[in-house]
């Protein structure tokens, strides 16, 4: 399989530039998402790689030839788009076989691969039905079909599931987690959904502004964030930010802020104290707050939070509470009972607490 590399890629449309020289190594076999809000210059970059926008700066190597000034269809890619574009008047057998009966291949061959991507796929009942006979999922199975049955180095995928509903999404990303296991292929998959791309990737690029934040696995990314956004942008419920300053007691350091006094241990006091400027953020994951019943934490190691709202999604509870004015979210068993309007302890442990400085929003 290619390995991709993108080299310094600038966008410009006119004198607005959108991505500003995003340079990312992709390797052989490599499921790789771009995730981040809209705008963020994510599609853009996949559009390029496709060859359906093209480069206002840098280059675009496969396999180390640089197909920045190539066609897309010289350059051996598949692409999946958002709204499906299938052919209404074909079957799903024709749909999946266009490319190949253009590339005039053996009619024994066009069988047997679409017979292959569609037993894979699930789609065998409804090879002799036309796009308007079928489900959302079903079409959306159908326009992968077509890319897999041209047999491409790399696949790309722009947003597939965004026009899907809840369940079938979820669905349909497990059947993508199954399908990258049957085909050894490249893949670079783009979507704004974070959760999709903690669950299909074996590497997530974060992008924000036309740069990219972080890239690395998605456990890396979840535990190990380099600044605000990355921390913000990866988890549901997002991660409860709040302000706060260092200061030392008795050579140990803490964070204070309104309403709180948390104290640090390990390498997060080292950096702390290291640290030039006292402003800090301190970060933290609504599922790392852990209702005190007993009221055994200590109070450096505790938040008091009074509940405002607790909504009750089956076996969670998110809970949204008022710490000195700042709102942070607690997620928890819904077994659990929290009455609202009540004050209550919720521990924290040091190690779960992200640190980061108020100016520059980087990781500590």
């Amino acid at each position: 399989m290619p390995a991709i590399q993108l080299e310094n890629l600038v966008k410009r449309y006119g004198a607005v530039e959108v991505l500003h020289g995003i340079s990312l190594s992709m390797a052989e076999n490599e499921f790789t998402v771009l995730v981040g809000p809209s705008g963020c210059g994510k599609s853009t970059t996949l559009r390029m790689i496709a060859g359906l926008e093209t480069v206002s700066d840098g280059e675009i190597y496969i396999d180390g030839r640089a197909v920045s000034h190539l066609e897309p269809k010289d350059r051996d890619l598949a692409m999946v788009f958002q709204d499906y574009a299938l052919y209404p008047h074909m079957n799903v057998a024709r749909n999946m076989s266009f490319a190949l009966r253009l590339q005039r291949a053996p009619k024994a061959e066009i069988d047997r691969k679409v017979g292959e991507v569609a037993d894979m796929l699930g789609l065998t009942p409804y090879l002799h039905r036309k796009p308007g006979e079928l489900s959302g999922g079903q079409r959306q199975r159908v326009a992968m079909g077509r890319a897999l049955t041209r047999d491409s180095g790399t696949f790309l995928f722009d947003e597939p599931l965004s026009n899907l509903d809840a369940k079938l999404r979820g669905q349909m990303r497990a059947e993508l987690a199954l399908m990258r296991q049957r085909v050894q292929k490249n893949m670079i998959y783009v979507t704004h959904d974070q959760i999709e791309a903690m669950t299909l990737a074996d590497r997530i690029v974060v992008m924000h502004s036309g740069r990219i934040q972080q890239e690395g696995p998605p456990e890396e990314l979840f535990k190990r964030p380099v600044n605000r956004f990355v921390a913000g942008f990866l988890g549901s419920p997002p991660m409860n930010f709040l302000e706060a300053e260092i200061i030392e007691r008795d050579g140990k350091a803490n964070v204070v802020g309104k309403g709180f006094e948390l104290a640090l241990e390990g390498g997060s006091a080292a950096a702390a104290k290291a640290h030039g400027s006292k402003r800090i953020t301190v970060g933290i994951r609504p599922s790392d707050l852990e209702f005190d019943a007993s009221a055994a934490a200590p109070a450096d190691a505790s938040l008091q939070l009074r509940v405002i709202v607790s909504e009750y999604i089956g076996a969670q509870s998110v809970l949204m509470c008022d710490c000195g004015g700042e709102q942070v979210v607690v997620e928890l068993k819904s077994e659990t009972p929290i009455p609202l309007g009540e004050t209550m302890r919720f521990s924290v442990e040091p190690a779960s607490m992200h640190l980061f400085d108020r100016e520059s929003e980087n990781a500590i």
